[in-house]
């Protein structure tokens, strides 16, 4: 039975360990040992557990009037289940449980994290769609050891702090949660508490691919690999070439002040529009390379990209 200072800390969105309370856990012993599924769901008026074997839903019940709720299932084994609610402002949903998945990230990418040699963090931290335990979601991960709590917050769950805190990795000050249903588009920023002075706040995301177009801030999930590289004959060349003896000459440019589209609100070019002007012009007065000024998304232009989301 799940003890109410754990039901207080989940509602007050403060619990260290959500994964400890939330999810699918055996209890009891013996002939008495059986699956209880527990979940806080501010949003739903009525929920039900859907077994993932034979299809059938078991009414869940609502012991804190925030939206926790619990049953105690018959068979006492770990099986695959969906949550299905009842909202006054949506019609009936189902859903996986985000808190019934195991841990994404592996020991050894920790561990490669943490001795600060990993060199694809960026395929492991912020946001990624991913495939986990044959479900389609969202894998999130972020860096914040001095957090006493981080959770997830973003239009898929009203931006609710609460609703979807994630897993304390060991020492590794890594927090990560995996949300199954949830794709490419969806906006998102993690809000984080720490364990000093109270301190809380939402931040985006220092490994996000895509922001929202200021004066908004927040993150946005994408899929960075969607181009196909065509550049094979130059990276075939290139660690033949002799560099030290080759001629160098830097352009160096800031992409949103180069050129503008005045026709259009005075819009920055798109890079395939840079590819067909910028690269000529380059090229036509002598130089050989080209510096890029920062490109992130940053809230005010005069900063040239210095003062990056």
């Amino acid at each position: 039975m799940v003890l109410k200072k754990d039901i207080d800390l989940i509602v007050e969105g403060r619990h260290p360990d959500p994964f400890s309370v939330l999810g699918l856990h055996l209890t009891g012993a013996g002939r008495s040992l059986q699956a209880e599924v527990r979940a806080f769901l501010p949003e739903a008026e009525k929920a039900w557990v859907i077994d993932g074997r034979d299809k059938k839903s078991y009414r869940m019940e609502k012991i804190h009037r925030a939206g926790f709720f619990t049953i105690g299932l018959r068979h006492a084994e770990r099986v695959p289940y969906n949550l299905k609610i009842t909202s006054e402002e949506t019609a009936i949903t189902e859903f996986r449980d985000p808190y019934s998945f195991s841990q994404v990230l592996t020991g050894y990418d920790l561990h490669l994290i943490g001795e600060g040699s990993h060199y694809y963090k960026y395929e492991k931290l912020g946001a990624h769609l991913t495939t986990h335990e044959g479900v389609r979601g969202v894998h999130f991960a972020v860096w914040a050891p001095n957090a006493k709590t981080v959770s997830i917050i973003g239009d898929f769950n009203r931006w609710d702090n609460r609703r979807h805190p994630m897993r304390s990795i060991g020492g590794s000050g890594i927090w990560e949660l995996f949300i199954p249903g949830i794709g490419q588009h969806e906006v998102y920023k993690f809000y984080v508490k720490s364990q000093y002075g109270g301190y809380e706040a939402e931040k985006s995301d220092p490994y996000g691919f895509f922001f929202e177009y200021r004066p908004k801030s927040a993150s946005i999930v994408y899929d960075i690999n969607q181009y196909t590289w065509n550049d094979e004959e130059w990276m075939s060349k290139r660690p033949y070439k002799t560099w030290s003896e080759s001629p160098v000459s830097i352009y160096e440019v800031h992409l949103g002040s180069w050129m503008r589209i005045p026709e259009e609100e005075n819009r920055f070019l798109t890079y395939a529009e840079l590819a067909e002007t910028l690269l000529p012009y380059v090229k036509e007065m002598g130089y050989t390379h080209i510096e890029l000024l920062p490109v992130s998304e940053h809230p005010l232009d005069a900063s040239w990209g210095y003062q990056t989301i």
